[in-house]
């Protein structure tokens, strides 16, 4: 019922440029760059390239401008996204680790991209993270040191909704000050806070307070920071596109696929691609526009390794089944999915603070919509979660005696929590009609388990084959079965005493490690940070979709800038790595062209 309420839009200033609503509109054949794609990391492209008045710049994208919805503005509303018209609506094909039960795979699918449908968490990914990126590539530009630069770039700090006294909740020194994207902590406090940082405090060890985790150690118990700034989410959209869509010198067409990357020339058995072909519909006659520069890919982790194997880039032998000639035999193309499993335990609580009669009751829900309208206060200005933590598995664990640590390093995770002060529907359960509820969201950040992006037909506006192979290895279940464990152990600290009357549903039964994990191959799903489906390698390596300044292997004329290039999974959320690689991105082609 409110789903439907939240995408009407209600007043708001629509961004003051120009949008372009057909191909046969466009004012050019050729720009100097195409990005296709204008979600988190296209929208920086755009606005980062466009800079230059004399350099010509094409964002396309397949859906269309999300301004004045406002389950897209108000952050707590961003729940509500999924399986809606800013969603691509994809499914999963059975999960064989999840007892061959399909996902909604929610990406976003309009200006700004899945920036615009997330739950905001801002995270950078510890330095060991970027330092393994580095070393994978050989390439140091990827390091922790030198990618502080485009970590400052997207980001500044600021005052949270309701202006309390950060002091211990987050670290200034840490973030940017003039960057695009507005972060800040939770400027709604809620009931679970105070037992959560005083479980933390209480515990110690693995579950110590972390004052920031931004700072390169992703470890502990930590306030969540997200993109959020003045009570509304700020978004690629908000915070780079819509600023800059008055620039002559940039055209951004909305409502419209990229179905192939078009050949336009070659030499020594290197093709040249530097064209796209436009469709709105299956059925209109395509349009093909050029890049005298680059055509760069930014169509996600799934589009991108669809538009390339469509195109003819990706494994030959794959490909030849579908009768789609091979112009660059790349294997890895599709392959290497990662993402992050995740289950959701519910407990009844003795409260009558938290979120459920807010859901349930839609004249308190009128008011509180009303109250984030008028005043950008109240619960609306959160994410529904303020607390998290990361751990990483006991040091003698037994997974350890068959499996090498699969994180980046020892300032990376392998496990992540999440509190939430209610009834949050991740996952097949319903919220029920009558309590109050604890959620705990607990998932595997360093899982094992590889998945894939496939084509099973030629028809581009057809979905393709997404299979995020949850759950397929050991060290996967062995890491799940323990982050339910943690959390029964962070439950059982003091300050939870009174609070948490009893588990929920089949969690009760859930006792041993077998029971858990069928509880996680029952109930579980996915926290959407999918990666990997063009990944970065060095130069000359044979593996690999992309070299580490990013361009296609194989192939002249073409870059890739999304999720789908990283190398691996970042132990964390992911959104702030997408801006940070599309800020280098743009950094690579300014200098290259000499923007």
């Amino acid at each position: 019922m409110w789903r439907h309420t939240l995408l009407i839009g209600l007043a708001a200033a629509f961004a003051s440029g120009k949008l372009i609503f057909s191909p046969a509109d466009l004012s050019e054949t050729e720009y100097d760059f195409i990005v296709v794609g204008a979600g988190t990391a296209g929208c920086v492209l755009a606005a980062r390239l466009s800079e230059n008045p004399d350099v010509k710049v094409l964002a396309i994208e397949a859906g269309g401008s999300n301004e004045g919805i406002i389950a897209t503005i108000a952050p707590f509303l961003g729940v509500s996204l999924a399986g809606t018209s800013v969603d691509w609506n994809y499914t999963t094909v059975p999960l064989e680790g999840y007892d061959n039960r399909t996902l909604g795979f929610t990406r976003g699918f309009g200006l700004g991209g899945s920036s615009v449908v997330n739950l905001l968490t801002w995270n950078k990914g510890s330095i060991d993270l970027w330092n393994s990126w580095a070393e994978v590539t050989s390439d140091d530009g990827w390091s922790w040191n030198n990618m502080e630069e485009f970590w400052l770039k997207t980001n500044t700090l600021v005052a949270p909704a309701d202006g309390h006294d950060t002091t211990g909740q987050v670290d200034p020194a840490v973030h940017g000050t003039n960057g695009n994207v507005q972060t800040s902590v939770p400027g709604f406090p809620t009931e679970l806070d105070p037992l959560v940082v005083n479980a933390s405090l209480e515990l110690g060890g693995r579950f110590s307070y972390s004052v920031d985790i931004n700072g390169g150690v992703v470890l502990g118990t930590s306030y969540m920071q997200s993109s959020v700034g003045g009570g509304e989410r700020s978004s690629a959209a908000t915070a780079y596109l819509y600023p800059v869509l008055d620039r002559d010198n940039l055209d951004v067409l909305v409502n419209t696929r990229v179905t192939k990357l078009i050949q336009t020339g070659g030499q020594k058995g290197k093709p040249e691609i530097r064209a796209v072909q436009l469709q709105q519909t299956n059925d209109d006659t395509p349009i093909q526009v050029k890049a005298s520069k680059e055509v760069i890919m930014s169509a996600g982790v799934i589009a991108t390794p669809q538009i390339l194997m469509l195109s003819g880039i990706g494994p030959r032998q794959d490909l030849s089944k579908l009768s789609i000639e091979s112009i660059v035999d790349l294997p890895d193309v599709g392959q290497y999915l990662a993402d992050h499993p995740a289950v959701a335990s519910y407990y009844l609580v003795n409260s009558n603070d938290t979120f459920d009669s807010l859901l349930r009751d839609s004249n308190l829900f009128g008011l509180e919509l009303v109250k984030w309208n008028t005043t950008r206060q109240g619960r609306f200005v959160n994410s529904p979660a303020n607390t998290y933590a990361f751990l990483r598995l006991p040091d003698d664990a037994a997974i350890y005696e068959t499996f090498d640590d699969p994180s980046s390093g020892p300032t990376a995770g392998h496990m992540e929590i999440i509190f939430v002060d209610g009834f949050a529907a991740f996952g097949p359960l319903a919220q029920p009609a009558t309590g109050s509820f604890l959620t705990v969201l607990a998932g595997v950040v360093s899982p094992v388990s590889l998945g894939s992006v496939t084509l099973n037909t030629t028809h581009p506006f057809a979905d393709p084959l997404i299979d995020p192979a949850f759950l397929t290895n050991a060290f996967d279940e062995y890491t799940m079965v323990q982050v339910m464990k943690d959390t029964e152990t962070f439950l059982s600290a003091s300050s939870w005493d009174g609070f948490i009357i009893e588990p929920y549903g089949d969690l009760a039964n859930a006792s041993t490690d077998e029971l858990k994990l069928q509880f996680c191959r029952t109930y579980g799903s996915n926290i959407n940070h999918p990666v990997g489906t063009a990944r970065m390698s060095p130069k000359k390596a044979k593996w690999g979709v992309v070299d580490s300044e990013l361009f296609l292997k194989g192939a002249d004329g073409v870059r890739i800038v999304d999720a789908s290039v990283f190398p691996s999974i970042p132990e964390s959320h992911t959104q702030a790595p997408v801006y940070m690689v599309a800020e280098r991105a743009a950094a690579l082609i300014k200098t290259k062209y000499s923007l």
